[in-house]
């Protein structure tokens, strides 16, 4: 790791790409890696990054007043920051957004290079293969760390990373891989989202093994077209051979299954480990596949031998994941009968087919299903078991690709007995207004208003309505959030969990558990 006497501006410069100290001395010791204003203080680096509402460099001045000693800016800048207090030494880059993931790496001391890396990214799946992932190599003998969407995971500890991004920006990524290493960590599983390896929030991460799980069409308001979606998930499979050679082989795990497969694996030389459940090149697949409401059984295959094992998760999309977790388990050198052993000892994941129990006659679940594609891979694992009605409550985030608004409202109209359409996330955008036009998407497959479905802009008092109409036999599915902590309207963040309002809401039924 980097020593804290090694932290000069000179070495600094020397180590990121294009970078030129403009005004300081290359002395400069820096104590601390700030990307927000607020945090600067005596002694920190920061790094004026332009984002997508304000321009880091516009709070410079008060940068500059808490003591700062130096900042990171772009080239295109530099002339009309000159008027700062010249105890704000200056440092050039072309683009402040990759300089500072290579900044983080260098302050950090380059954490991931004493790591096995293992990046999951794909539009569905990524958490639920982190987590089998993990009990996978832990089984294997692994101390792992795992960085992703529900929690951050050391080894005997979990905390939470963040309710919003899968992938934290560049300095929150490096400072995690550190104490991953620091603590004795052999394995460090890290979510890999398209945004966060296209903003470069993953550059410097130094993977080892990529993991591919599926690719639909979501994220399009942030990459405009399909093809640039499947670029940004490609950068994970292309940094596998820019990364350091740790002396174990680089492989690209990738679902043989899905039509992008080949286009992850012509980003890059290392070795390919096809899973899938169709494909005849899979090399790890599932046999004899036994699907219940509470899990999965299956005879696990994969080049190294054959093995029996279980999920605590139901649906074939969840063997799916099981088989992604599996070939990055081959890929980490783990037995089969390792592999096997680790998905069966795998607990559930958070807000993932969660079921909320508190005495009810019905079943309830919530689940982070928030695409069209998610959410109608649920409602067809849940009709398969439902000897009931099977209701929904569902909604679409504001800001986001509109085209999930048309997705979700086809897939519950087709997939579900009654949906109840609601809130989630608007941000600035109308609330009401949002709802409606999913609801409008249901009546385009042929639903009606009010007999089989409601619009409840209030998203407690559609959870409200959706368990009030549920009889014994029933099945009401609450997706969009599953483990998120929060509902955000404007730029304001409210505290919310949709298992604690069900489980209040239960109560308010007399179901107390």
């Amino acid at each position: 790791m980097t020593k804290p006497a090694d932290r000069t501006l000179g070495s600094l410069v020397a180590e990121v790409p294009g970078a030129r100290l403009v005004r300081g001395s290359p002395d400069t010791v820096v104590q601390a890696l700030e990307y927000d204003s607020r945090q600067a203080k005596q002694g920190s680096l920061f790094i004026a990054v332009p984002g997508f509402v304000t321009d880091g460099h516009t709070y410079l001045p008060q940068v500059a007043a808490a003591g700062a000693a130096a900042a990171i800016v772009q080239a295109d800048h530099v002339d009309s920051l000159l008027v700062l207090p010249e105890t704000l030494a200056l440092v050039s880059v072309p683009a402040t957004r990759p300089a500072q993931a290579s900044a983080a790496a260098w302050f950090y001391g380059h954490p991931g290079r004493e790591m096995v890396v293992i990046g999951v990214t794909g539009t569905d799946g990524k958490t639920t293969t982190s987590h089998l992932l993990t009990s996978v190599l832990e089984a294997a003998g692994g101390r792992v760390g795992r960085l992703g969407t529900v929690d951050t995971y050391f080894p005997g500890e979990s905390g939470k990373v963040t309710d919003r991004m899968t992938s934290p920006e560049a300095p929150e990524v490096q400072r995690l891989l550190r104490r991953f290493a620091d603590a004795g960590c052999e394995f460090a599983i890290v979510e890999s989202t398209s945004h966060g390896l296209a903003l470069h929030r993953m550059d410097h991460v130094e993977y080892d093994v990529a993991v591919f799980t599926n690719i639909t069409g979501d994220h399009l308001d942030f990459h405009k077209t399909f093809d640039a979606y499947r670029e940004a998930k490609g950068l994970l499979f292309a940094a596998l051979d820019s990364a350091t050679d740790k002396g174990v082989a680089k492989a690209a795990v990738v679902n043989a299954d899905d039509p992008s497969a080949n286009a992850m694996l012509w980003r890059t030389s290392a070795l390919p480990i096809r899973f899938g459940l169709e494909s005849r090149e899979a090399e790890v697949t599932a046999r004899n596949i036994v699907l219940r409401a509470d899990g999965s059984d299956f005879r696990l295959e994969t080049p190294q031998g054959r093995a029996d094992a279980s999920i605590a998760l139901p649906a074939l999309f969840n063997v799916m994941n099981a088989l992604a977790a599996a070939g990055a388990g081959v890929a980490c050198g783990a037995s089969v009968q390792e592999i096997a052993r680790g998905l069966t000892e795998a607990p559930g994941v958070p807000g993932r087919m969660e079921r909320i129990v508190a005495g009810q006659p019905f079943e309830v679940i919530v689940d982070y299903a928030h695409t069209g594609d998610a959410v109608r891979k649920v409602l067809e694992v849940l009709r398969a078991v439902c000897k009931g009605q099977l209701i929904v409550v569902v909604g679409a985030a504001g800001e986001r690709d509109p085209g999930r608004r048309f997705g979700v409202g086809r897939a519950a109209a087709e997939g579900a007995d009654f949906s109840v359409f609601t809130n989630e996330d608007p941000r600035s955008e109308d609330p009401t207004a949002i709802v409606r036009e999913i609801g409008r998407h249901a009546e385009g497959a042929g639903k009606t208003r009010g007999s089989d479905f409601i619009e409840v802009e209030d998203r407690r008092e559609a959870i409200a309505a959706a368990l009030e109409r549920a009889r014994a036999g029933d099945i009401v599915v609450i997706l969009g959030k599953g483990h998120e902590k929060s509902m955000i309207y404007g730029l304001q963040s409210v505290p919310w969990d949709d298992r604690d309002v069900t489980r209040e809401e239960l109560g308010r039924l007399g179901h107390a558990g």
